[in-house]
Parts: structure tokens; C-alpha cells; sequence
């Protein structure tokens, strides 16, 4: 018998129990791994509250983690008792032990520890599909990143500068700018003191930007399009203040043909081979020392339902872990 927190019924923090669950022997082509720490993400509080709805209750929280393999199924060639592993998207991940299709996991390289790789999978490998698939940025493009003291924007906003991209990030507090400047952002706007689209407009000389990352929602949504030069992306890669309410399309065609994109990381590492390669991608920006993972707080596994009240009041930044 093993612990995790699992959720019986949709709603807030209060649903989450730390309890023992029977993790069971692998299947075919699975694996057992004994997780050294796990991750925290906003998407958990949506799967949490059914926004995001599970095949079936209860179900263990989180999608990301980092561990040891322990035991194997038949038919798994690629992972043996003893590999150090990790992964960032598969339902499951607040628990001692799971299992876990092997296709879903990675190698973790002995360079990177295991609460860096649970702090940075889900999040660094959105980093990655958001920064070289959905726009891929290149040195001299202007990006803005809303909500940029968060964890994937302290990765996103590192590498795009790394990329030679001109960064500006959006936060709620002076403590978070100074956080942002320190992990990429050549400019930051304050959005509780500040009007980010004035500030947009002064910092680019009135041209804008050529694509807006936006994990906020619908507080952001019509500043974002305000934001955009002619022809200029939005991606939506997520929604903390709520959906974005329906809106006339023809409003990107008189805001200079923009581009509207809602992305998601599942779909961009649905293959085995689109996986390694941006697991890979992201070892290596991290391994380089180009891209520095903040592992800001620390949790007990135990005490997830407090890391989800502090995550929910923006009192976080960069990553958290939990640790079983």
C-alpha cells in the first residue's frame, strides 16, 4: 500500500485526500515508478474543479513527476529496474508510486535532479511547443508573455531571450518583476499599477508584438489583440481568471488580420517521437545553463491542498514540487 491524493468529487481544495491506494503490479508495456518528487501546475486546479472533466472518480491528481523505475511489465524494452525517469503529461502524478505506460516516460539525464526535471517537465516541454511550434520565435521578434513570474513563463521568457527574442512580461507585483528581470524579461509591466497595452504600445515605439503568450484568460484576452502587430499571433495556451466569452471573429480582421490559436501541450507530445524530442529539447536548454528552473516552493505531498489555496491566490512563483 502506497499514498497518494486523490479526488471523489469536483470542487476545491477541501476534495483532495492524502490516502493509501493499491498501486498494483505493471501491465504489459508499463512501468512502476517510485516518484522522488512531483509537480504542481494550474491545470490541476481544473481538473480538480471538472473544468477539465476525468473519465471516471476518484482519480489521482497531477501530470508531471520524477522518479526511479521499480518494477516493469512485459513487452517494455526500453526502460529497466533502476532508470532515473521522468514525464509531464499523463493524469496521475500526486502519489509515492504509480504506474505508467513506458511511452510516456523520458530518461532523465543524471545531470538534472529529480525535483528539477518534477518542476520543469510539464511546464519547460509547454515552454518548448509554445516557443518553436505554435510561433517559432526568432532572434529579433518581440513576444509578451502574460503573467511572466509564473512557472512556465520563468522558463518561456529565459529561452526566448536566449533565442535573442525582446521579452516583455506582465506581473502582478514589484517582487514578481524583479523575479521576471532576473529570468529573461527586458521589460516587465506591473498590470495592477500599469495599463499593459499603453505600456506595450510605448515599449515597441506603437509597432506591438508579434505574438502574446496568454495562460490568463479573459481578463487578458482583448488587451492581448490590442497588443499584436498587423498579422500577429495570440496563443491561448491556458485560462486562470476564466474562459474567454464568445466573441465576433471579425474582430481579428479589424485588428490587422491577427491569428488566434488555443494550444495545448497533450496534443504536441501525442507521439512517442514528438514526445523525446521536446523532452530532449528542453534537457538540453537546461543542461546548457541557458535556462535555469526556479524551484520557488516546497510542499509535502500531504500538503497539496494548501500548495493548490496558495497556488489559486497568486501567492506563488516559478515552480513548485511536492514531495512524496
Amino acid at each position: 500500500m502506497t499514498n497518494a491524493i486523490r479526488v471523489h468529487e469536483y470542487g476545491g481544495p477541501e476534495v483532495m485526500r492524502f490516502e493509501g491506494v493499491d498501486v498494483g503490479e505493471p501491465g504489459p508495456l508499463e512501468v512502476r515508478v517510485k516518484q522522488q518528487a512531483c509537480g504542481l501546475n494550474y491545470i490541476d486546479v481544473y481538473h480538480r474543479t471538472g473544468f477539465y472533466p476525468q473519465p471516471a472518480l476518484p482519480f489521482v491528481l497531477g501530470a508531471e513527476g520524477a522518479g526511479d523505475v521499480v518494477a516493469v511489465g512485459a513487452d517494455v524494452s526500453d526502460f529497466s529496474i533502476g532508470d532515473r525517469v521522468a514525464y509531464g503529461s499523463v493524469i496521475g502524478g500526486y502519489a509515492e508510486e504509480r504506474l505508467i505506460a513506458a511511452d510516456r516516460l523520458v530518461k532523465l539525464p543524471d545531470a538534472i535532479s529529480y525535483e528539477t526535471a518534477a518542476a520543469m517537465m510539464l511546464q519547460g516541454m509547454t515552454a518548448r511547443y509554445l516557443l518553436k511550434k505554435t510561433f517559432p520565435v526568432k532572434a529579433g521578434d518581440t513576444i509578451l508573455y502574460q503573467a511572466a513570474a509564473g512557472g512556465v513563463g520563468l522558463i518561456l521568457c529565459q529561452w526566448a531571450n536566449a533565442i535573442g527574442a525582446t521579452v516583455i512580461g506582465t506581473v502582478g507585483s514589484e517582487e514578481k518583476a524583479t523575479l521576471a528581470k532576473a529570468n529573461g524579461c527586458h521589460h516587465t509591466i506591473n498590470y495592477q499599477t500599469e495599463n499593459f497595452v499603453e505600456k506595450v504600445k510605448e515599449i515597441t515605439d506603437g509597432k506591438g508584438v508579434n505574438v502574446v503568450y496568454d495562460g490568463v484568460g479573459k481578463d487578458t484576452f482583448d488587451g492581448d489583440l490590442d497588443c499584436l502587430k498587423p498579422r500577429g499571433l495570440l496563443a491561448m495556451f491556458g485560462q486562470s481568471s476564466g474562459a474567454v466569452p464568445p466573441f465576433d471573429l471579425n474582430i481579428l480582421s479589424k485588428k490587422g488580420s491577427l491569428y488566434l490559436t488555443r494550444p495545448t501541450l497533450f496534443t504536441h507530445v501525442a507521439s512517442r517521437e514528438d514526445l523525446v524530442e521536446t523532452a530532449n529539447d528542453l534537457f538540453e536548454v537546461v543542461a546548457s545553463g541557458k535556462v535555469n528552473i526556479s524551484v520557488n516552493q516546497r510542499y509535502a505531498l500531504a500538503d497539496a491542498a494548501e500548495a493548490h489555496r496558495d497556488l489559486e491566490a497568486r501567492k506563488t512563483s516559478g515552480s513548485t514540487v511536492l514531495l512524496p
